[in-house]
Parts: C-alpha cells; sequence; structure tokens
C-alpha cells in the first residue's frame, strides 16, 4: 500500500470520533487490550507521562515533551487530534512519525485488524506505543484523547499522571456535572503513581482526593505549590511569568500566547519536580530553555495563534465554555476599532453557552469545517442570531477568512475558531 492508499483506508475503515462523532465512541478498553497484546504489549516498555483534563491538556504534553528534549532525553509525544497532518499525532524529539512506519504498520496488522475492528483512535494509541517502543525512546508524554477511565491511552503504567482544568465538553459521554467529568478524567489515577491536579476547583477537589486515597497515590494539587502570575511580554513576543514556588521566585518566558497558560503552568512545573525526585535528570535551565521553546520544539500550532498583522488576525482551537472565555477575556484586552469572528463549531454538543459568551459588538462570518461532524453553517447562524449576534454566512473557511479581511481595516482584529476543525482548515496555519 501506498501512504495515501494506507490513510484512506485508515479514515474510511475505521469508525472515526473526529469526523463522525458518538458512532465511533467504544465505552470500554477491551480492543485497546487485545491490540497491544497482539503487537506484544509494548506500553509496557514505556516510561510516560500521562496527561488528561478538558481544557490546557495538549499545551501541558506539549510542554513537558518540550522540556523533557532540552534536558537531553528520546521524546515520544502522542496528541490529537491532529491539524494538517495525520503524522502529527505521533512525534519524536518533535519530528512526525515517518510515512512508511505508519504504512508498514498497518501492511503488518491488517489482517487482524479488519478481524478486531477497532475505531480509528485505539488504532492510532495502538500505533504510537508500536512505533516509541520500536525506537526505544526514553519517555513518552501521552496526552488523553477525552475522558480518561475509559480512553484508549488509559492501559499505560506512567511515572506521573496529570489532570488539567475541568469543564463541560464531551457531557454525552463523561457526565454533565463536574464531578462526574471529573471522576471520568480521575481513570487516569494508577494505584501508588503520584498525580498532579493543575488546577484546585471547588466542584472537583473531593473527586480527585477520594481517587488518589482510594488507590494510594500521592496527589499534589499544582497550585498549592506553586503560583504563577503574569508580567508582560519580551522584545521577542514570549510571554513573561513570575513563578512563586515554595519560598522560591523566579521568572520564565513560555512561547505560547495564551494568557491561560497561566493556569497550565503551575501542573507543568510541579509536574517537572516529581520527575526530578524520581530521579530523571532536569536543570533548571533546560526547563526554562524549554518553555521558551515549546513551539520550535513540538511543533505545536493553534494556540493563539498570531497569523498576520494589519488587520491582527489570530486563531485558536478553544471551543468549550471555559476555553471561549479564556478566549473572550484575552481579546478584551486587545485594542482595535472592529472585532471580526469567523466561527463555525460542531453539532453534537450543546452550544448555547459558548454562544451566549460571544462578543456582541463584532460582526460574525458563520462557516463549517468539511467533515460530517461540522455544524452546518446556516444552523450556526440561526442559533446566533437568536441571541442577538449579528453576521453573514460563509460556509468555506477560507473563503470566510478572506471575507473578514475584506472587510477589515489595518486597525480592526480578525479571530478564527469555534472548533479545531475550522482552525485545522485554514491555509496559512
Amino acid at each position: 500500500m501506498t501512504y495515501p492508499e494506507t490513510l484512506d483506508y485508515l479514515f474510511n475503515a475505521l469508525p472515526m470520533f473526529q469526523r463522525i462523532g458518538a458512532a465511533a465512541f467504544k465505552n470500554d478498553l477491551k480492543n485497546t487490550e487485545a491490540l497491544c497484546a497482539h503487537l506484544g504489549n509494548p506500553e509496557r516498555e514505556l516510561k510516560c507521562i500521562h496527561v488528561a483534563g478538558t481544557n490546557g491538556k495538549g499545551s501541558t504534553s506539549h510542554a513537558l515533551c518540550s522540556v523533557m528534549m532540552e534536558a537531553g532525553y528520546k521524546v515520544g509525544l502522542y496528541t490529537s487530534p491532529h491539524l494538517k497532518s495525520f503524522t502529527e499525532r505521533i512525534k519524536i524529539n518533535g519530528k512526525d512519525i515517518p510515512e512508511k512506519d505508519v504504512v508498514d504498520f498497518v501492511e503488518e496488522n491488517k489482517a487482524f485488524l479488519e478481524e478486531l475492528e477497532p475505531s480509528f483512535f485505539e488504532m492510532t494509541v495502538g500505533l504510537a506505543f508500536w512505533y516509541f517502543a520500536k525506537e526505544k525512546i526514553d519517555i513518552a508524554v501521552i496526552e488523553v484523547g477525552m475522558g480518561g477511565r475509559l480512553d484508549s491511552t488509559n492501559v499505560v503504567l506512567p511515572e506521573v499522571s496529570v489532570i488539567t482544568n475541568i469543564s463541560y465538553d464531551h457531557m454525552q459521554f463523561l457526565g454533565n456535572t463536574l464531578p462526574l467529568i471529573a471522576a471520568e478524567k480521575a481513570g487516569i489515577i494508577k494505584p501508588k503513581v503520584p498525580v498532579v491536579i493543575s488546577q484546585k476547583q471547588q466542584e472537583t477537589f473531593s473527586v480527585f482526593q477520594s481517587k488518589a486515597a482510594e488507590v494510594q497515590s500521592p496527589i499534589y494539587f499544582a497550585e498549592d505549590y506553586i503560583q504563577v502570575k503574569r508580567s508582560g511580554m519580551n522584545l521577542s513576543g514570549k510571554r513573561l511569568f513570575e513563578i512563586f514556588d515554595e519560598g522560591k521566585k523566579y521568572d520564565i518566558e513560555i512561547d505560547l500566547q495564551g494568557n491561560y497558560q497561566e493556569k497550565n503552568l503551575p501542573g507543568i512545573l510541579q509536574t517537572i519536580k516529581i520527575l526530578k525526585s524520581l530521579g530523571w535528570k532536569i536543570e533548571d535551565n533546560e526547563v526554562k530553555n524549554g518553555l521558551s521553546s515549546i513551539v520550535s520544539n513540538t511543533g505545536l500550532r493553534g494556540r493563539w495563534q498570531i497569523l498576520g498583522e494589519n488587520p491582527l488576525t489570530i486563531c485558536d482551537t478553544g471551543h468549550n465554555e471555559d476555553g471561549i472565555r479564556l478566549i473572550v477575556e484575552q481579546i478584551n484586552e486587545l485594542n482595535f476599532t472592529k472585532l471580526f469572528m469567523v466561527i463555525g463549531m460542531v453539532n453534537d454538543k450543546d452550544i448555547s453557552k459558548v454562544l451566549s459568551l460571544l462578543p456582541r459588538d463584532a460582526w460574525y462570518i458563520f462557516c463549517q469545517a468539511n467533515i460530517p461532524r461540522a455544524m452546518e453553517a446556516e444552523e450556526l447562524a440561526k442559533k446566533a442570531f437568536e441571541l442577538d449576534l449579528i453576521g453573514e454566512i460563509v460556509k468555506d473557511v477560507n473563503l470566510a477568512i478572506e471575507k473578514a479581511k475584506n472587510l477589515a481595516s489595518k486597525e480592526d482584529l480578525i479571530f478564527i475558531g469555534g472548533s479545531t476543525f475550522v482552525v485545522a482548515e485554514i491555509n496559512d496555519l
């Protein structure tokens, strides 16, 4: 098989949540366990960091990968979904898995895959574990896809588990209250393995504490140990933060632009402290270098990413209630004359709360990503108009962006987002 033929097989033969939603969801780990057993249980050979959460788990995963790379380790990184290329999901030291390895994996295991009928995500997790074990990495950073307890990645035994922000997302699978969602995320907490909770949230605190006590896991609510304060931007455009760490004060810079990184940093830094206590050699300057080079080391894109100036054009993959709230807060800190919002969403979520958070004084251009899960632009616009948002419909993402550029003056702001899949289709990303 050629690589395009292999991708076509994976995207079309296996149920893919990214494209079709609920029909691809599996509510147990049996397929993953069977696939791993067929592959010789490569996950048992891996030392790893396991990262779950609603918002922030992608940034946290890339940040930890970057720090471990600076410390001289050979680091695997598994994340999802991809923005441009399938191979983005599986990296070693910032380099995508070679297309040949994807082809070889499918060819070697095609008969078993067709017998097992795993989801696209289950297959991808197996591929990542197989590739990391084959390449003899030192450590992997494994990002949970959705939830935690029943996520395909939850067959690993990590060095440390990390759980970032908990907010409302995927409620049809994870529950409709924050404690229920947190209980699913807490499923990655393993017996006697330390767990870091990035944000101490009143509604979820007891859920994590109870689960950790049940399995005798040391638990660290990162904000109890490390406080982070934004302190501006340096001349190279990197964000500056003051860190207060158990009596020590120091500054770091980070090359991710979103204000919300302030919420991720306590968990990142506390996780690094735990890794050091477990014997991983990580120097202070390696931590600083790693955090200032996340984008260049790992290739992370789509997190408050500036695409152009005059007019200032920004995209962000934030798509749920908490994510949109933080995006709007940061938009409100900027100076501009008029705001243009190029927005598309998916069709399997209650978007009313997200829409209610969006600025009323913007001009909206409603679009839809080219996937079956995308909400029809007309339906999105109808719901938005009911909430007094104003604008127009341009279905194609890039034509919608062009329309915004034609309408905007140099002093205006264009924001593109509402869905990871809208950001993924931006030509200039």
